[in-house]
């Protein structure tokens, strides 16, 4: 387990400089799953074949046969990204071909509702790729509709400001973690050293890997395009969103350690979607922010 830790923000980072994310994409701005593409595409390199279900991505990449990728491709259904990469991966290992990645690329819907029974049996498999989850807290490729990874009390199309979402977000690196895979981690674009290291560790260990990376949406969010950078690194600075990793299901390691720690109000008020909540229900958002903040530092012993 790595010991390294980032505290803060470091701006001087050094990515590599391969794009195979090309121009031409139909991202809307401000787009956090365009940018994390680029960047895990920048640690993966091009010997890497990408399976994605119904979600943004699906567009953004341009229509057939079109792609704004310099990498293949395999377009498959909302519910089959786990089992189309395990096939993938199998197939090439069959070939011989042992220096191909697979990853599996999903939104939240895909990962953590309609995909989570072919993850979950790919996990449980210990399947040999990466599935990575851009997670933008709702279906916001068929019109902000609440997932179960959408925020306590946010506003969705389907829970609108008079009935919020009632319930937190699903736990889905707890979820990953009961499987015991290899290697499990969060990461978001607001820092990009921690990510590309986060994807090229996943890419070198042999096994299931999963990589949770938190995506805005300023269409869904209701936040600035310019403000995207910025909700990243206020969900990690806030604890809304720690950065961590999990190894063998057990082995915590908190690999950015957020100084100074803010308030969640710096995060919820830059988002439309949480411009309903009462002073109150911040409150309750930051209560339950600490709890899970402590539980993850005990975790890992910091």
């Amino acid at each position: 387990m790595s010991e390294q830790k980032i505290v803060g923000h470091r701006p001087n980072y050094v990515l590599p400089e391969q794009e195979l994310l090309l121009q031409g994409h139909v991202a809307c701005p401000g787009c956090g799953a365009s940018l994390s593409m680029r960047y895990a595409l920048k640690a993966l390199g091009p010997n890497t074949i990408v399976v994605i279900p119904a979600c943004c991505w699906s567009i953004i990449a341009g229509p057939f046969p079109y792609s704004s990728l310099e990498v293949p491709i395999y377009h498959t259904a909302f519910e089959t990204t786990g089992a189309v990469a395990s096939g993938i991966s199998a197939a090439l290992k069959a070939q011989g071909k042992e220096d191909v990645t697979v990853i599996g690329w999903a939104g939240d819907g895909g990962t953590f509702d309609i995909g989570l029974q072919a993850l979950s049996g790919a996990m449980e498999r210990n399947e040999d790729f990466i599935y990575i989850c851009y997670d933008n807290e709702a279906y916001m490729n068929t019109g902000i509709q609440r997932s179960s990874a959408t925020p306590w009390l946010a506003w969705t199309t389907t829970t609108p400001v008079a009935t919020p979402k009632a319930r937190p977000k699903k736990d889905i690196i707890g979820i990953m973690a009961s499987h015991r895979i290899p290697y499990a981690a969060t990461a978001t674009v607001g820092y990009p050293e921690d990510m590309v290291a986060k994807i090229r560790r996943a890419k070198s260990i042999r096994g299931a890997k999963f990589i949770h990376l938190l995506s805005p949406c300023p269409p869904g969010w209701k936040s600035e395009a310019s403000d995207t950078i910025r909700l990243t690194r206020l969900a990690v600075q806030t604890n809304i969103f720690p950065l961590y990793e999990v190894e063998e299901g057990r082995h915590y390691n908190i690999s950015v350690l957020p100084e100074p720690e803010l308030p969640v109000r710096d995060y919820l008020r830059l988002q439309g979607r949480f411009r309903h909540l009462s002073e109150e229900q911040i409150g309750l958002i930051q209560e339950e922010v600490d709890y899970n903040w402590e539980q993850l530092r005990e975790k890992a012993g910091v």
